[in-house]
């Protein structure tokens, strides 16, 4: 019978690479967006946030992958959370990634333009420059809930079909629904996305996603349990 042994060390490994780049584009842009006069922090270090864009770029496509390897599993279990999980995390997810990163780019050539106008044109650039930051920080909040609602579509059928330790899916549930109210609190402007409430907030979801992941690439999905998926598919 087959264990899908392979599926479940791949999908371990793009858990970490989207993790580890997620964070380490927080790091690397986090400089550069925060507090004020964003443009002139662009134009002094456009690689900075460039680096960012691409570990974004990163995160959105290793996990976008994952819904489309685990499908096949999952549709066996819950044909309904299956395609739902695919939709969110494959495919909203990356749009929302890819949102956000061309505001980026449009910030560094907005910073190139700064460097070059002169200090009449300052104020001009300035706008703009918190005007395209303020969108990418209305884009967060919505990648937040698009995030957190295929999460709890993967844990659910986690949970339900015990693929793995029903102790990860259970603190999977709970790490997210405090990084879904941390959405909220950003898009009220109660929090803000660079704080140090903002990463203690965040750190749940993402020790969750690396135990999770070493779960799979070490231990593979249960094989009681992929047993029971399979031979339902088989009886039905």
């Amino acid at each position: 019978m087959k264990t899908y042994r392979k599926t479940a060390i791949i999908v371990g490994v793009l858990y970490i690479i989207g993790t580890v780049a997620g964070v380490a584009s927080v790091i690397a842009t986090g400089p550069v967006l925060g507090g004020s006069d964003v443009v002139a922090k662009v134009a002094a270090s456009p690689n900075q946030l460039t680096i960012g864009a691409l570990l974004v770029l990163l995160m959105g496509l290793a996990l976008a992958m994952v819904p489309a390897l685990l499908f096949p599993i999952f549709r066996k279990i819950n044909e309904v959370l299956a395609v739902g999980y695919v939709i969110f995390r494959g495919a909203l997810e990356t749009v929302s990634s890819i949102a956000l990163v061309s505001l980026w780019l449009l910030l560094i050539v907005l910073g190139r333009e700064y460097m070059a106008g002169g200090i009449q044109a300052a104020p001009y650039f300035q706008t703009m420059g918190a005007l395209l930051r303020d969108g990418g920080d209305a884009i967060n909040p919505i990648g937040t809930f698009v995030f957190s609602l295929g999460a709890l579509m993967l844990y659910t059928i986690f949970y339900r079909s015990q693929l793995v330790p029903r102790w990860i899916s259970i603190w999977g549930f709970i790490a997210i629904v405090l990084h879904l109210a941390r959405g909220v609190l950003v898009m009220f402007h109660l929090m803000s996305t660079f704080s140090a409430i903002d990463t203690i907030v965040n750190l749940p979801i993402a020790l969750q996603e690396m135990v999770m992941a070493v779960w799979l690439i070490a231990k593979g999905f249960e094989p009681a349990a992929m047993t029971r998926v399979l031979s339902n598919t088989e009886r039905n």
